[in-house]
């Protein structure tokens, strides 16, 4: 399984200019997560800060028992090696052929053999779909095949993370779906933890099993796919649907005056910019048949289970109804109803419920919407004791 990533109060700024500040989350091991974001609010950095080529002013970013924030070069030089990073545009030499380009870490890094590091290229190149392509130079392929060289490099140390600055940039829709399925496909088969970010709302409501977001230089909420995309929370929705109305602006905030404004337009009949509402939670990516289980959506949905009851009925609701008849069974829920106050929704448990209002009024309390992850670690820790063998069998 992949590492653990626990991040406490991190913040960075460059010089006055603050980028963002005590920002707090843990990455579950084994499982694809993304964050999003409006452009500007530092995303990128914040990948740059994990893996230590940007140091945060405060805070630590916990890897293995490692504090990369504090720890000695000689320390984040060997704790490096358990991450694999696929940059934005590639960051491939231009100079080298795929081939080599991917082999660079292994004869950087290692002491192998050539047969070896062989063996290991070729095989990275066929599972990203390169095969045949090794001789090729990156200014003779495509943006997508640069991508996915990218992405076979930073495979080829068997990372425990992955990061991914948005892989779909400066990809057509037919390649960023490819390339989302073979990010799930990874995941299913080596159970590393993945943290993709990306602009793409298509990618974020179908690939990561956590979804987090940096908005106005704080992270406005992290957490299982389930809860973001069921949230209420105003820059959550408006990011989500792609729309103007919301607290987003061209310059990242809006003043009230330019919301009432936009809301009136609205009212009025104006578009707003959004193509459709899709809120609720849709399916999930799962691996190329013949692949295993992914044991991290299995480890997530435990979690989800295991928070259900804090939820409101209308999140409840849609969450009960994304499971298939056999998952609602193993965690004793149903559709149209909801689970009881103090009662967890657990494995083949039948916990109590209570039937669904006819009308949704509930909503989180204001101090609750933007929950740091370790604030339900609790629920997460008993989430994943669950039966894993019928999970197996599924």
């Amino acid at each position: 399984m992949g590492a653990e990533v626990v991040i406490e109060g991190l913040s960075k700024s460059f010089g006055s200019q603050p980028i963002w500040r005590d920002v707090s989350l843990s990455l579950p091991p084994g499982e694809v997560s993304v964050m999003l974001g409006p452009s500007g609010t530092g995303k990128s950095v914040f990948l740059k800060s994990m893996i230590g080529l940007l140091k945060p002013d405060t805070g630590t970013c916990v890897v293995n028992g490692t504090d990369i924030v504090r720890c000695s070069e000689h320390k984040l030089y060997e704790t490096r090696k358990l991450f694999g990073v696929l940059f934005q545009d590639g960051a491939l030499f231009g100079s080298m052929n795929l081939y080599d380009n991917v082999a660079f870490p292994l004869r950087e890094h290692t002491k192998k053999s050539e047969s070896e590091i062989k063996r290991i290229v070729m095989e990275k190149l066929a599972m990203t779909g390169l095969s045949g392509a090794e001789d090729k130079l990156p200014g003779e392929i495509s943006g997508g095949m640069r991508k996915r060289a990218g992405l076979a490099r930073a495979l080829v140390l068997d990372p425990e993370i992955i990061l991914c600055d948005e892989p779909d940039s400066g990809l057509d829709p037919v390649r960023t779906a490819y390339l989302s399925q073979l990010l799930i496909d990874l995941n299913a088969q080596i159970d590393a933890t993945i943290l993709i970010v990306t602009h793409n709302i298509n990618v974020a409501r179908t690939v990561p099993d956590n979804l987090g977001m940096l908005f106005r230089k704080e992270l406005v909420m992290f957490g299982p796919r389930e809860v973001l995309l069921t949230s209420h929370e105003p820059v959550v929705e408006q990011f989500l649907n792609g729309r103007r109305l919301g607290p987003i602006g061209m310059s990242e905030e809006k003043d009230s005056a330019t919301m009432a404004a936009e809301q009136a337009n609205v009212e009025a009949g104006h578009h707003d910019g959004g193509t459709e509402d899709v809120r609720g939670v849709v399916p999930q990516i799962q691996p190329t048949p013949g692949l295993p289980v992914r044991q991290g959506e299995r480890r997530r949905k435990d979690r989800v289970m295991q928070i259900l009851h804090t939820l409101p009925p209308e999140a409840q609701e849609g969450i009960i109804e994304s499971l298939s008849p056999e998952e609602q069974q193993h965690y004793g829920v149903r559709p149209h109803q909801l689970v009881g106050a103090g009662q967890h929704a657990a494995g083949g448990s039948g916990g109590s419920t209570v039937p669904l209002p006819t009308e949704h009024h509930g909503e989180l309390p204001a101090e609750e919407v933007a929950n740091r992850p370790g604030d339900r670690a609790s629920h997460g820790e008993s989430g994943q004791h669950t039966d894993a063998q019928w999970w197996s069998n599924q």
